[in-house]
């Protein structure tokens, strides 16, 4: 069975009790890395400036504990993207049975067309209200 490395524990801990629980259970059904949990306002505005995020502080990678996680199936392949999006589809299930709102950045507006976002940020996901 896969198990989350000490880079990915620490970041994952960093996270909404939420996630925590998603992804540890997601990590028992498919082998995944959590990139980033909680950001800094410094780190944060690097994203912006690198075009990796649309915010430039104040997202939800900025509050403690995060409210977003970071995530990718491993080993990363980044030029594989039916890889993000069939494990998109594992954890949006797995969150689904964990009664646990999430929103994808495969899918922002959460409609199932995955053909018009205008910013696609597939290891993202976030908890939602």
């Amino acid at each position: 069975m896969p198990q989350f490395g000490r880079r990915s524990k620490e970041q994952l801990s960093s996270c909404h009790s939420d996630l925590q629980r998603l992804f540890n259970e997601v990590i028992k059904h498919y082998d995944c890395t959590i990139l980033e949990g909680y950001r800094s306002n410094e780190n944060q505005l690097k994203a912006f400036n690198a075009g990796k995020s649309r915010i430039k502080s104040g997202g939800k990678h900025n509050q403690s504990p995060s409210l977003a996680a970071d995530v990718a199936p491993w080993p990363i392949d980044w030029k594989d993207k039916d890889r993000f999006y069939h494990f998109a589809g594992i954890v949006q299930g797995i969150a689904k049975m964990l009664n646990i709102k999430i929103r994808w950045g495969g899918d922002w507006d959460s409609d199932n067309d995955l053909k018009d976002q205008t910013l696609y940020d597939l290891p993202h996901f976030e908890l939602i209200d």
